[in-house]
């Protein structure tokens, strides 16, 4: 089901055309390998970017999500991470791009436990709003 390539934030293009009104699905590197169903459940109808907010450099993940937010027109985002600590900082980086870039995008946290279940929704559907 994967409809775009490259898929790592770092390669991506920030003008890719697979981006302009897409519905984003933002994963963390290990969501893939621990969510059995990941194709099914996640991939329908999005277009993916993948990356560890641990181990690559957070500061550019903000600078080029904010450009891809700021030339695109998005429909939604979804950002899928595991339930580890390391992981918060996806919706943190993705929090501080969305309010730079100036967009308001729907956004729905999707939290999946080590043992590879799908977690309640506990931060469920909002907006993040950019300032203005």
């Amino acid at each position: 089901m994967l409809r775009n390539w490259p898929v790592q934030i770092k390669l991506v293009p920030v003008s890719a055309p697979y981006l302009d009104g897409a519905d984003l699905l933002i994963a963390a590197d290990c969501v893939p390998f621990a969510y059995r169903g990941f194709h099914g459940r996640f991939l329908a109808g999005k277009t993916l970017l993948v990356g560890c907010p641990k181990l690559d450099d957070a500061d550019f993940y903000i600078e080029k999500l904010t450009q891809m937010f700021m030339h695109n027109d998005l429909k939604s985002v979804e950002i899928a991470i595991m339930e580890v600590p390391c992981c918060m900082g996806l919706e943190h980086i993705v929090k501080r791009a969305m309010e730079a870039s100036g967009k308001s995008v729907p956004v729905t946290i999707t939290v999946v436990g080590v043992r590879g279940e799908l977690k309640p929704a506990s931060r469920g559907l909002h907006q993040m709003m950019g300032p203005g």
